[in-house]
């Protein structure tokens, strides 16, 4: 199942971040974390790229991080038009 803009995640894999505002240089897990894909990286200026963390997730409005497909689920998918 293909992963769109505006989709809405959790996390279902340990993923470990060192960015977390409320956690800075500190540990901080994912797991069971849900957000929305606010961008997926696929491609720099018009050329084809393959990132090992192609998802952009926004958890808060201080926080997101990049996951790749396998970390996570869809829980709601956005309307195509």
């Amino acid at each position: 199942m293909s992963m769109k803009i505006g989709d809405r995640i959790r996390i279902i894999e340990s993923v470990i971040v060192y960015h977390h505002p409320e956690h800075k240089q500190q540990p901080f897990q994912l797991k069971g974390m849900e957000g929305e894909i606010i961008n997926i990286i696929n491609n720099w200026e018009g050329r084809p790229l393959s990132a090992s963390l192609p998802l952009l997730v926004k958890f808060s409005e201080k926080f997101k991080a990049h996951v790749c497909n396998g970390e996570v689920e869809i829980l709601k998918k956005t309307e195509s038009y």
